[in-house]
């Protein structure tokens, strides 16, 4: 498609020129965090309340159910990716900017910011998904018996954020295990696809192939606890249930089997983002850095050594050409440097 010059919808005055910041890094996240949210748990309402209830399938809860899960949530990593990335990097992700910050300089003073656009775009998505899927999810609970203000609403809760598997019972470790891992396992992914010294993909391919590391972490551990690997991808989306009637269920995240769960896919995600980036760099980052060809410390510059006795006037510029004062008051040093 040709490129062709818009008119910015912002106008020309003093917003637009803040769009080159920090401002405009926070909508890219927020817009992203929003699109990720709106495509992914729009998979899940399909998969959940819509085919379902919808006469064009018996039942989705089925393998084919969770491959539609795993499948759509790594395209809308890859197009939310593909949307924000070329303004603010699309960490989208809380456990990324953290990684990020501990190991690749990002800047500490961004990181708060980054959250909150983060967790206010996947707050929007997840309204959008209920605008949408609402009469869906009202008729799949009113069949099942599970109204929502009873806070039994599991399975429609689970469009929105995630829960651990009964078979873990009361223990948090299982959950707490399951987030750390699987969100390691996510940003070694990222560290290595956006890693120019590694086998970095071509052609802007890295945000499809992130989003097949999330259809293989989905398929690998998804089951545990439902893969949220992401603390905003959850807690927004889990505030927005809040509101909108999930309850108890959605905060604290109290259920059958068990109690306060919001915290897990929260602190879980953070502390695997960096233990991701950490081991990456360890076995990795490291050995490719060492593997660089080592800097040439620079020549010596050689200063002529003046002639005994004296120097004609003609001769005498060169040699001391380095010293002299500019008739400014600067070095003519700094005055070939722009200084």
């Amino acid at each position: 498609m040709t490129e062709v010059e818009v008119s910015p919808l912002h106008g020309e005055g003093r917003t637009f020129g803040r769009l080159a910041g920090l401002r405009g890094e926070l909508m890219a996240e927020f817009f992203g965090m929003f699109v990720l949210i709106a495509l992914g748990d729009g998979v899940v309402a399909m998969a959940v309340a819509a085919l379902p209830g919808s006469g064009r399938t018996a039942s989705s809860a089925t393998v084919g159910g969770w491959l539609l899960i795993t499948g759509g949530w790594a395209l809308a990593v890859a197009f939310a990716v593909w949307a924000a990335g070329g303004v603010s990097g699309a960490h989208l992700n809380p456990a990324v900017t953290l990684g990020l910050a501990v190991r690749r300089r990002f800047p500490w003073r961004k990181v708060l910011p980054y959250w909150g656009a983060q967790v206010t775009g996947a707050f929007a998505g997840a309204a959008l998904v209920f605008l949408v899927y609402r009469t869906a999810i009202n008729a799949f609970d009113l069949a099942n018996g599970t109204p929502r203000s009873a806070g039994n609403a599991l399975s429609t809760f689970s469009i929105f954020a995630t829960f651990p598997a009964r078979y873990f019972g009361h223990s948090v470790w299982g959950p707490l295990i399951d987030q750390f891992v699987g969100t390691a396992f996510l940003v070694i992914c990222i560290a290595a696809v956006s890693d120019k010294r590694n086998q970095e993909p071509k052609g802007n391919m890295s945000p499809l192939v992130v989003g097949l590391a999330v259809a293989l972490i989905g398929m690998s551990y998804g089951a545990n606890a439902g893969y949220a690997i992401n603390p905003a991808r959850d807690f927004g989306p889990r505030l927005f249930a809040f509101f909108a009637g999930w309850g108890r269920v959605a905060l604290p995240g109290t259920y059958s089997t068990f109690s306060d769960y919001w915290w897990i896919p929260v602190v879980g995600p953070l502390a695997g983002g960096v233990g991701g980036i950490m081991l990456y760099d360890f076995f990795i980052g490291d050995v490719l850095r060492a593997r660089l060809p080592k800097a040439s410390p620079p020549a010596r510059p050689e200063i002529p050594v003046p002639p005994a006795g004296p120097v004609p006037a003609e001769e005498a510029g060169p040699v001391d050409a380095p010293f002299r004062q500019a008739p400014s008051g600067r070095s003519a040093q700094a005055g070939r440097s722009g200084g």
